[in-house]
């Protein structure tokens, strides 16, 4: 059951509505996460922006999404595996991908290194030894690509403690958490 009820679309402030309707007209949906997020529009704000800097980012959208997906795996965010499991499918990421990155693993070197960064930064809480800070450079990721992974982790942790805090109700696909043996 819900804890934080999404807003009402047409019961709200013309801006933040304003913001929704864009969000609509680019995805084709206003997901239910946002419309928590709206319950502050300052947070719904932020988080947009947040992600529109970081799709001018180093990283490619296939790379985001495998960050996502190692991200909400490690904290369990179901509705989080929903959507990023869909939006990853579109970025091109096969099945196979996304159970791979949901592991912590990518299909080359540098994606396998992203997701294994990503997800020993969640797990960590960014306490990484200087040794797997090293690997991810002998992975060959640059330190644009390291500062960058850090900062889609700490992106996508907001979106999964706010779904986890809300129970927001999944409005993607709903995949299971746990990855099938």
């Amino acid at each position: 059951m819900t804890r934080i009820n999404p807003v009402n679309i047409d019961a709200i402030d013309t801006d933040t509505k304003a913001t929704l309707d864009a969000v609509k007209a680019q995805i084709g949906m206003v997901p239910n996460l946002f419309k928590v997020f709206a319950q502050s529009p300052a947070v719904l704000n932020a988080n947009l922006a947040f992600a529109g800097a970081l799709a001018k980012g180093v990283l490619t959208a296939q790379q985001r999404e495998i960050i996502a997906l190692a991200t909400a795996q490690v904290n369990e965010c179901h509705y989080c595996l929903s959507a990023h499991t869909l939006m990853g499918k579109s970025a091109g990421l096969s099945p196979d991908g996304i159970r791979a990155a949901r592991e912590g693993k990518g299909d080359n070197a540098i994606d396998d290194a992203i997701a294994t960064l990503a997800r020993r930064v969640t797990e960590e809480r960014g306490h990484l030894s200087d040794a797997e800070l090293a690997a991810a450079r002998l992975a060959g990721l640059s330190d644009a690509q390291i500062v960058e992974v850090v900062a889609n982790v700490a992106h996508n942790v907001l979106t999964n403690f706010t779904n986890n805090v809300a129970r927001t109700t999944i409005d993607f696909p709903v995949v299971d958490i746990a990855l099938a043996a």
